[in-house]
């Protein structure tokens, strides 16, 4: 493809993002799907802009109004927005804009009359950009890449966070995310792993605390390499594997994963009872259950059995009560602690969504406690940074369930370390696990773990 035809793909492929209410990878991948002639080189290059577009959409809109180039629907505003993004982003001079929005086939139409006014406000004399992306004058807000209602929470929240800095939370908030990789020990160690993703140009550091935690640097083919194909590796934020050996699974036990998804911790609670006991994943979508499928079979994995669920208070939770050792709560959430790999998502939530959201957590959490033997644990957990998902969330589970307690998750910690599964000491004090982007390098996570109490 030429540049200008991978500009207008880009336009066209962030129109149909802006148009639906699915997340944006699922959209892309559907759109690069019914257009396969697009090289890989090409398809990477369309992708990275797009989510640069993505990353920045509320200074790009603050530029396009403060200009007045603001205004249009579909593509004429993903034209304007990945105009901005050229000049203020990647620094085009006026020249090279010029060629590139051309008119010509396959390539974006010339500029119109209010994206000139942007193009002059922003760059000098000689045609080169001469503002930046961020400037003093935009709201707080907006410089944090936030609705201004999400903003207001998160910025409290975070200010009362142990060991960090509000402002460096939400500045990470808004930058790409690092690519983590679990190693599936069992297929292979992590330094087999290692050595493997190295023969294929893959360089990969160990993580920080998880003995099954990788990081690569920038964005690499590890879906086409062989350890992955073979099931010896996995995607997975090294937050998210923290959950899943904080939830001590232990071989031989029965272990619920209630909102399993597309199955990323099924197989990292699998991996640490080392393929031995038994697992049930439970999700009210079967689409995404019969997809961890594939992903179980390729992994190795023959202990997980899948269930659909009708809803949190399906029958089938009153017929197995009592029957697990570990029940791991991955509650639906805002998201909000991955918004540097879904940025789209802060646009389409709703402050109405969060009242929803913590009231299915509750109902969620009151059924999936049924599940839980005397003595087992009950292991609640969020890809959310709001209080009300998390901490306000256990402390009401508490006070209605006072069989169940809270263990403090430095002493589990303490055990997994004792044990060799985990390394380091935990991220902050606390009873509960809170992770933080800036402050560990992770995706916001929130976990507790809960004990039920051995009848008298």
């Amino acid at each position: 493809m030429t540049p200008a035809a991978r500009i207008q793909a880009a336009i066209e492929l962030l129109a149909a993002i802006q148009a639906t209410g699915r997340p944006a990878d699922r959209v892309a991948a559907d759109w690069f799907k019914q257009r396969r002639f697009v090289g890989s080189k090409d398809r990477r290059a369309i992708a990275e802009r797009i989510w640069a577009v993505l990353r920045a959409r509320a200074r790009l809109d603050w530029w396009l109004r403060r200009t007045v180039a603001a205004g249009g629907e579909g593509a004429g505003l993903a034209r304007r927005r990945l105009l901005a993004w050229l000049l203020l982003g990647e620094g085009l001079p006026t020249a090279a804009l010029e060629r590139l929005f051309d008119g010509e086939r396959y390539g974006p139409a010339r500029l119109d009359p209010g994206e000139r006014r942007l193009v002059e406000a922003v760059a000098d004399a000689d045609g080169e950009a001469d503002a930046t992306l961020d400037h003093p004058e935009q709201p707080p807000a907006v410089a944090a890449e936030l609705p201004d209602w999400l903003h207001a929470r998160l910025a409290a929240a975070l200010a009362d966070a142990p060991g960090t800095e509000a402002a460096a939370e939400l500045a990470a908030l808004r930058e790409e995310a690092p690519v983590d990789l679990r190693a599936n020990v069992l297929k292979a160690s992590r330094e087999e792993v290692r050595e493997q993703l190295a023969r294929e140009a893959i360089e990969a550091e160990p993580g920080r605390w998880s003995p099954w935690a990788l990081r690569i640097d920038g964005r690499k083919p590890v879906a086409a390499s062989a350890p992955f194909r073979n099931g010896a590796v996995e995607v997975q934020d090294e937050g998210s594997q923290l959950v899943a050996l904080l939830s001590d699974a232990r071989p031989g036990q029965r272990v619920c994963d209630f909102c399993a998804g597309a199955g990323g911790k099924t197989l990292a609670l699998a991996a640490a009872m080392e393929n031995r006991g038994q697992i049930v994943a439970c999700d009210v979508r079967g689409g995404r259950i019969d997809r961890a499928a594939q992903r179980l079979r390729r992994a190795g994995v023959d202990t997980v059995r899948r269930q659909v669920l009708e809803s949190e208070r399906d029958p089938w939770v009153k017929k197995h009560k009592a029957g697990f050792d570990r029940v791991l709560v991955d509650a639906p959430c805002s998201g909000s602690g991955t918004f540097r790999r879904n940025p789209e998502a802060k646009w389409r939530l709703a402050e109405a969504d969060l009242s929803e959201l913590t009231a299915l957590q509750a109902r969620i959490l009151e059924s999936a406690c049924r599940l839980v033997k005397p003595g087992g644990r009950l292991v609640y957990a969020t890809c959310s940074l709001l209080p009300e998902e998390n901490e306000a969330q256990v402390e009401r589970f508490l006070a209605a369930r006072p069989e169940f307690s809270l263990l403090p998750v430095e002493g589990v910690w303490a055990e997994q370390v004792e044990a060799g599964r985990l390394g380091g000491a935990p991220p902050a004090p606390g009873p509960f696990l809170r992770l933080l982007p800036a402050r560990d390098g992770t995706d916001g996570f929130f976990l507790a773990i809960l004990e039920r109490a051995v009848a008298g």
